[in-house]
């Protein structure tokens, strides 16, 4: 039988449920924190990947961790390093959520952990009616300065897991690098009570990759075994295309349709600071020793400056995964409501 396809960027790849890579759903990239290694090892701001520790990515998403609580907080701590050093997104992106989940001029969207608004003002800017929730007070601070010339913005501080959810349901729900820290047990059923039927879930990821300044990625591990020698031993950078593509989480709910995939490659170049900067807002590094902390990311300035000219390549992949919520479905939250 001919394998079942998936658009991965402008290409089909197929899609397999057998495809995994040895870590978990974060594949320890450059935006999340990975469960597997974050309690031993600040290694998880990297996409780096480790043969000796092989699990299902589904089955360790879905495992409760008491670290999660803690460790999705620590981005307020450094709120003005984060909204300064994240990176953003992709043009093509925004052609993908238009095309794929209908986001575009008055769509009904609701924005899940917004950050600062790496997403949320370019599609302000394309006109959507957006409800942002963020954890943060301070990021959502910084969120609602910067949204304040748009007035179809709103910018709520609260978990997902405890906003009340309005009555009027949105036409799509989005979570950009922020999907991970929810709750497991909730985040795929809210999502589909939030949405009309039909309506859209986009999760965006950005992983770190092999490519860039693939020296220096080399170089750097001696750095982590240093200051943090918890670090797992034989790390390397996933190419692109070991990234599996999993919908398990989402396939399993029974709330929506197949889940389509996109992804798209690109290169963000960093001076010392910047990198140093960017650094420091990784929950993983965060959660270090201050003196461990301190240590690592002053041996990783001085990598840059002494060896790679004071600036580093770092090559992002960019995934969104998109489905739609079926129309037979009916919520919990509406079904509750029915005299």
């Amino acid at each position: 039988m001919a394998p079942a396809y998936q658009r991965r960027g402008r290409a089909l790849f197929p899609r397999s449920s057998n495809r995994r890579t040895t870590c978990g759903p974060c594949f320890w990239h450059s935006s999340c924190w990975c469960p597997l290694a974050a309690r031993t090892s600040a290694s998880v701001g990297r996409a780096w990947v480790s043969r000796a520790n092989a699990r299902r990515p589904f089955e360790l998403a879905l495992t409760p961790d008491p670290d999660r609580e803690r460790l999705r907080r620590t981005f307020d701590d450094a709120a003005g390093a984060y909204d300064r050093s994240r990176p953003g997104y992709p043009a093509a992106l925004f052609y993908d959520l238009a095309e794929l989940a209908g986001i575009g001029a008055g769509a009904r969207v609701l924005e899940i952990g917004l950050g600062t608004g790496q997403l949320t003002i370019p599609l302000a800017e394309r006109g959507c009616q957006i409800v942002g929730i963020e954890l943060g007070r301070e990021l959502a601070a910084i969120a609602r300065r910067k949204l304040a010339r748009f007035p179809l913005v709103t910018v709520v501080t609260a978990s997902f897991e405890d906003w009340p959810l309005p009555t009027q349901p949105f036409d799509a729900v989005v979570a950009a690098t922020s999907f991970h820290w929810i709750d497991p047990a909730i985040r795929v059923v809210k999502a589909a009570d939030a949405l009309r039927p039909g309506g859209s879930l986009a999760i965006v990821g950005n992983d770190h990759v092999a490519g860039g300044s693939a020296d220096f990625f080399e170089e750097v591990q001696a750095c982590y075994e240093h200051w943090d020698p918890s670090t797992p031993p034989g790390l390397h950078l996933s190419e692109p295309a070991d990234i599996p593509l999993d919908s398990e989480e989402v396939d399993g709910s029974g709330r929506f349709g197949p889940v389509v995939f996109r992804r798209h490659e690109w290169d963000a170049t960093y001076s010392t600071s910047e990198y140093i900067d960017l650094l420091s807002t990784y929950s993983g590094h965060r959660a270090l020793p201050a003196d461990a902390r301190d240590g690592l990311l002053a041996c990783i300035a001085d990598l840059i400056k002494s060896r790679h000219g004071g600036q580093i390549t770092k090559r992002y992949q960019t995934e969104l995964r998109i489905a739609h919520r079926r129309q037979e479905a009916v919520t919990s939250r509406r079904a509750a409501a029915a005299p």
